[in-house]
C-alpha cells in the first residue's frame, strides 16, 4: 500500500496566545512540523507528504527549508484545509490511501503509526481512540431552570490523529457530505462497520494552549540523556590540520588513522554516549583500512543518520577546544556553522569555547590538541 500524508498546520492558534503559531513552536531545536515529519519519514509506505499551511505563516515555513514536502494553502476551517489537500492528491497517480493528521499532535509513537498503516489493509478507515475516564456532566438549560445531568461514559470515546482512509472515498465524502463534518474526518462516515478503531495513546494529546505545550516539553525532558566525548591528537609535521571539519592553515597537523580531527571525534563520541550506542572506535576501527585518512565529517554524518533511525535528535552540544595554537577565537563562527550543518541542528544549539593549559603539558608545549564535549539528546519516540 502507498500512503499520502496530510499534515494540517493552517490554524490561527488563537487559543495558544503567541506571536509564533503552534506549528512553529520548538522542542530541542525542532518545530512541531519537523517532529511530525521526522516520525513519518521512518515509514517507506508514506510516499507523499502534503503540509497545509496558513498564508500568514509562509515566511516561517520557508525558514524551515523542508525537503520533499508539498505546500498547500489552508482554508478558513479544518474541513476546508483538509479538502484543499485532498483536491491536490486526488489527481495524482499511484496513491490509494491517505493519512490525515493534526500538526498539534506531534507526540504519537511510531508504534501507533505502524499499527494504523498495517490495519488499513482490511479496513475502509483506521482511527485511534481512547476511553473517557473522567465523569461526564451536561448542563441542561430549560425555560424554567438550569441543571446538570450525568452522562454514561461507556459509549463515549475520544478520537485522535493520524486517521487513515481510502483516498477516493474520503475525497468523495468531503465533496458531498460537508454539512455532516464535525471536528474530524471520521465524522463524515455514517456506516462504521468497516471502520477499524484501535487503541490510541494518552501521550498523543493535542497541543491547544501553552499549558499543553509545557506538558509536552516535560515529556521530552524526561527522555533527555547526556553523553561526554574526549579526544586528543599529537601535532606533527607533514600532516594536515582539521578542526571541526575545517581545514586550518598550519605548518603542523594532527596524527591519526583518519584525518585526526579531535573536535569532530569528541563530538561523535559525545553523541554516541548520549544515545548509548558505543564509541567512535567501536564504529570506525583504526584497524580497518577503509577508514584510513577518511574525513571525520563523513563519519559524523553516518552517526547522525544512525541516531535519527533510533528516534534521537540532538538538543545541544557544548565544546571545549584545548589548544595553544591555533587560536580558536576567529574560527568559532565557521566551526559552529559547519558542525550545525553536519548535525542538522541550529547554530543556537552549539557552544564552542577555546581553552589553553597555560603552557603546561603536551598541549601547552604545542605538541597536541585536545577537545572535550558534552552533548544532550532527546528521544522523540
Amino acid at each position: 500500500m502507498s500512503f499520502c500524508l496530510i499534515i494540517l498546520a493552517a490554524g490561527n492558534s488563537s487559543r495558544f496566545r503567541s506571536n509564533v503559531g503552534k506549528p512553529y513552536q520548538e522542542i530541542g531545536g525542532k518545530s512541531l512540523i519537523e517532529i511530525n515529519l521526522i516520525k513519518a519519514r521512518k515509514f517507506k509506505q508514506i510516499k507523499k507528504i502534503v503540509l497545509v499551511y496558513n498564508r500568514k505563516d509562509l515566511k516561517r515555513l520557508r525558514k524551515l527549508k523542508l525537503k520533499n514536502v508539498k505546500f498547500v494553502v489552508g482554508g478558513k476551517s479544518r474541513r476546508q484545509s483538509t479538502f484543499n489537500a485532498l483536491k491536490y492528491l486526488i489527481n495524482l497517480k499511484g496513491f490509494n490511501k491517505v493519512l490525515i493528521h493534526d500538526v498539534a499532535r506531534p507526540n504519537f509513537s511510531t508504534k501507533l503509526l505502524r499499527s494504523i498503516l498495517t490495519k488499513m489493509g482490511k479496513a475502509k478507515a483506521v482511527v485511534p481512540k481512547i476511553k473517557v475516564q473522567d465523569a461526564i456532566k451536561q448542563i441542561i438549560d430549560s425555560s424554567k431552570e438550569e441543571y446538570i445531568v450525568s452522562k454514561k461514559r461507556d459509549d463515549l470515546f475520544l478520537t485522535q490523529t493520524p486517521q487513515a482512509f481510502n483516498l477516493k472515498e474520503i475525497y468523495h465524502l468531503h465533496k458531498t457530505s460537508s454539512s455532516k463534518y464535525n471536528d474530524d474526518d471520521i465524522s463524515l462516515y455514517m456506516d462504521l462497520n468497516k471502520v477499524k478503531f484501535i487503541e490510541g495513546e494518552k501521550n498523543n494529546f493535542k497541543i491547544t494552549d501553552k499549558l499543553d505545550f509545557e506538558n509536552l516539553k516535560n515529556i521530552y525532558k524526561s527522555k533527555m540523556s547526556v553523553g561526554i566525548g574526549f579526544d586528543v591528537h599529537r601535532l606533527v609535521t607533514n600532516r594536515k590540520l582539521f578542526l571541526a571539519g575545517l581545514k586550518i592553515k598550519s605548518k603542523i597537523g594532527t596524527l591519526g588513522h583518519s584525518d585526526g580531527d579531535p573536535v569532530l571525534h569528541a563530538v561523535t563520541d559525545a553523541i554516541l554516549g548520549a544515545c548509548a550506542m558505543g564509541d567512535i572506535g567501536l564504529k570506525f576501527s583504526d584497524k580497518k583500512k577503509r577508514f584510513k585518512n577518511i574525513r571525520s565529517t563523513i563519519l559524523l554524518r553516518q552517526i547522525i543518520n544512525q541516531i535519527k533511525l533510533k528516534g534521537y535528535l540532538i538538543n545541544n552540544i557544548d565544546i571545549n577546544i584545548i589548544t595553544e595554537t591555533p587560536k580558536i577565537k576567529n574560527l568559532k563562527n565557521k566551526m559552529t556553522k559547519n558542525i550545525a550543518k553536519i548535525c542538522e541542528i541550529s547554530v543556537d544549539q552549539i557552544n564552542i569555547k577555546g581553552k589553553t593549559t597555560e603552557k603546561l603539558g603536551v598541549v601547552g608545549k604545542e605538541k597536541a590538541i585536545a577537545c572535550e564535549v558534552i552533548c544532550s539528546v532527546i528521544k522523540y519516540d
